[in-house]
Order: structure tokens, then C-alpha cells, then sequence
């Protein structure tokens, strides 16, 4: 259980340094908010990465106990597919949207 804590703890922060340094790089506040902006952002960050393990690990739940598909095929159909498409779309709109969102302006989702 620790383990998995620190992977994941571990996984989101270099998953945000990655977004914040190299993806969003063109989106960075002046430097004297920074500090606290990036707390915030990695708070936020934090926030719609475990959201999206929540709805992939419901997507789970739902075939498996509320349809009773309970085979390993469609556990993994389910979960690792459906579940993580879900996620992915979700991640990609909170981060786009909530975490690096554009100072001043709304953007569309595609950019």
C-alpha cells in the first residue's frame, strides 16, 4: 500500500514537471507568483490525476459488479481500455482547462 502511494506520488510529479516545463512552458506566471502558482497548479494537477484513477477504477466496477462481466478479458476490456479512454479525456481537460489554464483569456480545447 505505501508502495503504491509513492509510485503514484512519484508519477504525478514528474508527470507535472514534465507538463509544466515542456507542454504548457509558454503558459508561466511572472516570478513573483510562481512559487505559490506552482503549488496551487500541483495541488490541482494532483486532484484531476486521481480523478481519473477514480473514474477508470469505476469504469472497473461497473462491468465487472454491475454487469457481471467478471472474465479476465472483460475485466481488462473494461478497465485498461474504456476505463483509461474515459480517463485520458478527462485528464486532458482538466489539465488543459484547470491546471495551465491561459492567464486573462479562454481558450478553446483544441487550442
Amino acid at each position: 500500500m505505501r508502495g503504491a502511494a509513492v509510485k503514484g506520488l512519484t508519477s504525478a510529479t514528474s508527470a507535472y514537471a514534465g507538463n509544466a516545463l515542456g507542454t504548457y512552458r509558454q503558459r508561466q506566471q511572472r516570478a513573483a507568483v510562481r512559487v505559490r502558482a506552482r503549488a496551487r497548479q500541483y495541488a490541482i494537477f494532483f486532484a484531476v490525476n486521481l480523478a481519473g484513477a477514480l473514474v477508470q477504477l469505476l469504469c472497473l466496477t461497473a462491468c465487472h459488479y454491475g454487469l457481471g462481466l467478471t472474465s479476465p478479458r472483460a475485466d481488462t476490456v473494461s478497465g485498461a481500455v474504456a476505463g483509461m479512454a474515459l480517463a485520458t479525456c478527462l485528464r486532458f481537460w482538466g489539465t488543459r482547462t484547470l491546471v495551465f489554464a491561459a492567464e486573462g483569456r479562454r481558450i478553446s480545447w483544441t487550442g
